[in-house]
């Protein structure tokens, strides 16, 4: 069985993210024996008209765990010269090797581009035209990046919320800018 709903969640911080999040999930009716039911939470429109959208359970089934996935979009990064698709799930080596096409492409939009992840690490919200204003030639959109960070720092909030959280994610980002 499979549930749909679109949800505008909006929040000015983690704490308040989690305790939204982890309501809607609390709503969700049990299954059963023979039958799980999967629930798809669309949480944004892209300019596309491809949405981002939260999908429970996941395949390890860790209580409110969910994934992040992206209509319309088959994700792939090439580890060690292989590439590994992750279907329309984005992995954290997807926007990982993304930034870099990024940062090789142009540093100084790449720095702006990394002002703006921040902003979104610190659960602020981005304009359109902030990230209209910095668009790159090569890989995913600009808009696709920001827009997927916020969930994916959203999940590693719920996920590991005893622990550092988004941190993980963010300074594993935050490395690339280093990196010469």
């Amino acid at each position: 069985m499979e549930y749909t709903e679109t949800v505008p969640i909006v929040a000015q911080s983690r704490e308040e993210y989690r305790e939204k999040l982890i309501s809607l999930f609390l709503k969700e009716k049990h299954g059963s024996l023979h039958e799980v039911t999967y629930y798809y939470y669309y949480v944004d429109t892209l300019e596309d008209g491809n949405r981002i959208y939260l999908k429970r359970p996941t395949q390890l089934n860790k209580g409110v765990d969910f994934e992040v996935r992206v209509s319309g979009v088959n994700f792939r990064y090439g580890k060690y010269g292989n590439i590994i698709s992750t279907g329309n799930r984005p992995s954290h080596n997807d926007i990982f090797e993304d930034l870099c096409l990024k940062r090789d492409e142009d540093i100084r939009k790449f720095e702006i581009l990394i002002k703006l992840i921040t902003k979104i690490y610190d659960c602020r919200d981005i304009s359109p035209e902030e990230y209209q204003n910095c668009r790159f030639q090569r890989g995913l959109s600009t808009e696709l990046i920001l827009k997927v960070l916020k969930w994916l720092f959203i999940e590693q909030d719920i996920t590991y919320w005893n622990r550092s959280g988004r941190e993980m994610l963010y300074s594993g980002i935050a490395a690339l800018s280093k990196t010469e």
